[in-house]
């Protein structure tokens, strides 16, 4: 396993961090378990949740991801042994967003993230958590598959400096040790920047985007930030639900997948996504690399990644995707990947 630094905090993280969302959806108890075991074995330190967990967020499942990771720590006791990332919900400014969580208070205020935190740690069975982030904008912005910004006049959204300094008291509290965005723009990480450091307040140490061969609209504007910021990505969605392992190629739609399950998925399987992907596990095999596997090392190899957010349903596809740690991209499969980017980019951002 590589390791890489979190922000500025000191903190040496994962290049590949564990991901859980799947946990009390697709996955049992005893599987969430078992993939912790099998991805500590491996060198991952990095566990990534949220409250909003499982997806597709539902009322009768929310919260049971961190329940379960809350029941590993009890039965392990291996607290110190993991950096435990978890996520405040948004607010339900459009239909697709979850409102069912605490009641739907969920804009950014001193109140609502005490109570988010909170509940967070019983859940969890933990007095802490290493990084909390806020799972995506108090505002209005262009997120999930939303591609031109529209902009919302005089909405009612808590100030990101008024935000800032309800997560510095969480801090100060011994409840959360460093911060950190998700689902955020240029424009968003600079004034969390900006607040930080003209009032003293705690600086964001990472961002949580997506980011794969299918959507690298991070690398438009916030790479260069995430770089000379030093606030590195967490990426997410490294393969697009999926797409670009090519098990979805040709209208295939396998038995429990996510897509095959799920219909709120589909910006991952539009026309060009599916020509891109093709074009991309094909060059893949030309060159004897896994699909997925490959897919997994570009997203890993960047320099403003610092660490590649993997998931999965099954011990076998998480050794597998494990092992992407130890693959590197020749050349010509670089050049490749350049010249499909250039034919279809961006298609499922």
């Amino acid at each position: 396993m590589q390791y890489r630094p979190l922000g500025r905090t000191g903190i040496q993280v994962s290049a590949i961090a564990l991901g859980t969302m799947t946990w009390g959806q697709q996955n049992t108890e005893a599987e969430a378990h078992a993939q912790i075991d099998l991805a500590l074995d491996a060198g991952i330190t990095l566990i990534d949740t949220a409250e909003m967990y499982p997806v597709p967020p539902r009322p009768e499942t929310q919260g049971l991801t961190e329940r379960y990771i809350g029941t590993w720590l009890k039965k392990t006791g291996r607290r110190q042994d993991i950096v435990l990332a978890t996520k405040a919900t948004g607010p339900a400014r459009q239909a697709a967003r979850p409102s069912h969580v605490r009641g739907g208070n969920l804009l950014h205020t001193k109140a609502n993230l005490t109570e988010a935190i909170n509940l967070s740690l019983q859940r969890l069975q933990t007095d802490y958590v290493d990084l909390y982030q806020l799972h995506w904008p108090d505002r209005s912005t262009n997120m999930f598959g939303q591609l031109g910004y529209q902009h919302v006049k005089d909405e009612d959204t808590t100030p990101i400096a008024e935000t800032l300094e309800a997560l510095a008291e969480l801090v100060k509290s011994g409840k959360v040790r460093h911060v950190g965005i998700s689902n955020e723009t240029p424009w968003g990480m600079s004034q969390f920047l900006h607040h930080a450091e003209r009032l003293g307040l705690p600086r964001v140490v990472s961002i949580q985007n997506p980011y794969s061969l299918l959507n690298r609209t991070f690398e438009i504007g916030l790479s260069e930030m995430a770089l000379r910021e030093e606030v590195g990505l967490l990426a997410y969605s490294p393969l697009a639900f999926g797409v670009l392992s090519g098990k979805y190629l040709a209208g295939q739609r396998p038995e429990g997948a996510r897509l095959s399950l799920f219909e709120r998925f589909s910006r991952y399987s539009n026309d060009n996504a599916e020509r891109a992907a093709y074009e991309y596990v094909t060059l893949f095999r030309q060159h004897g690399i896994d699909p997925a596997q490959g897919a997994l090392a570009f997203v890993t190899s960047r320099d403003f990644v610092t660490t590649n957010i993997i998931g999965a349903t099954t011990l076998e596809q998480l050794r597998s995707n494990i092992a992407s740690i130890d693959v590197t991209l020749p050349q010509p499969v670089l050049e490749g990947i350049e010249a499909i980017h250039r034919r279809y980019p961006n298609p499922a951002p």
